[in-house]
């Protein structure tokens, strides 16, 4: 499989940055931490915004910084989506694409060409073409700025904390763009964030940011539903299920989502039958029996298998791995439970032992 191989490291007082990772080239990688883990740092070192002296960076093969290479920026097939739009005032915002497109180069052979018009239907601005950026609102503005740096044909698309600057509204109407981007872009999506909500509806791959090293990587669930070391998202542990809408009760407002052999009926917000959907579970809304339950308000009863067990943030409390369809940990859907020290004693909860799970349909986002 091709990769963005990068291993740099830089020294500044009180700070050092020291990454050496192998990202799929392909898809949205998410550096998620908290603010000064680095993950800006690491994006800028990969743009060649910061020159690291020892430095490695190599995508799909080609070498774009080691010790005898450096390639600058301006030299780099990148696109760069920054917390600011930064668009320039005096252009139309077709103005200021068409200035993005002037760095754009041909591609290698066998790569997609990444056209403008393209873009601008991705992002949905075909109406605000002939507009100044002030007649624009902060989420229009960085519609366009993302649109500009697909302009340049990148072969990397850079986006760094690109809805930090926006209040919620404005944030949650350019994520279902970003959804359309994460579909659609065949070119790795390097995407720095503190949001857990941005990483649970976007990330295919997870990088977690801590002090200026990785301290996680891998793909987003599996690196979710690590007990050695429990990433969480926010305020709880937690993974994210691919799946894809199998039913739609409208008697009742409900989905039924189907991931890999798991059926979840979830709350509906109006995505169609056959759309493909993420659904987000938190350790916190499982619980765990021996039987199935009856007479009971939750509507999600799952047959499962206990993986491992391990220690969580407080001493009363164990997180629970399970494997959601009663498959070998590799091939079903991993997911966490949270429940008691206790309880974990009174179900004798042991790896290997099969068990139901009830998530509330209420929970599930």
């Amino acid at each position: 499989m091709t990769t963005l191989d990068v291993r740099f490291r830089v020294d500044w007082p009180g700070f050092t940055l020291d990454v050496d990772e192998s990202l799929p080239a392909r898809g949205v990688t998410a550096l998620f931490g908290h603010s000064g883990s680095g993950k800006t740092t690491l994006l800028r070192c990969i743009a060649g915004l910061e020159h690291a002296a020892e430095g490695r960076l190599r995508f799909n093969g080609e070498t774009w910084q080691d010790a005898d290479t450096w390639v600058p920026t301006h030299q780099r097939p990148i696109g760069y989506v920054f917390q600011e739009a930064s668009l320039f005032p005096h252009l139309s915002v077709l103005g200021n694409l068409r200035y993005g497109q002037r760095r754009s180069a041909a591609p290698p052979p066998g790569e997609r060409r990444f056209s403008l018009e393209h873009a601008i239907e991705l992002l949905g601005i075909g109406h605000l073409l002939k507009r100044k950026p002030g007649a624009l609102s902060g989420g229009e503005r960085q519609r366009v700025g993302i649109a500009r740096a697909l302009a340049v044909n990148p072969r990397i698309l850079l986006m760094d904390e690109p809805l930090a600057s926006l209040d919620l509204k404005r944030k949650q109407e350019i994520l279902p763009y970003l959804e359309r981007l994460h579909d659609e872009l065949a070119i790795p999506v390097l995407y720095v964030s503190h949001a857990p909500d941005e990483v649970a509806r976007l990330a295919d791959h997870l990088v977690v940011m801590e002090g200026g090293r990785a301290l996680a990587s891998g793909p987003l669930n599996d690196t979710l539903a690590r007990l050695d070391l429990p990433i969480r998202l926010g305020e709880d542990a937690g993974v994210v299920l691919d799946g894809i809408v199998a039913e739609r009760d409208e008697h009742w407002h409900l989905l039924r989502v189907q991931c890999g052999g798991a059926s979840l009926w979830v709350r509906d917000t109006g995505v169609g039958v056959g759309d493909h959907v993420r659904v987000r579970i938190l350790a916190r809304d499982i619980s765990i029996a021996h039987q199935p339950v009856t007479g009971t308000s939750i509507l999600n009863a799952l047959h499962a298998k206990v993986v491992s067990l391990g220690d969580d943030s407080h001493p009363a409390l164990s997180l629970v791995k399970l494997c959601v369809d009663g498959a070998d940990d590799d091939e079903g859907a991993p997911v966490l439970a949270r429940v008691t020290r206790r309880s974990a004693d009174q179900l004798a909860l042991a790896p290997g032992m099969t068990v139901w799970i009830q998530i509330k349909a209420v929970a599930l986002l």
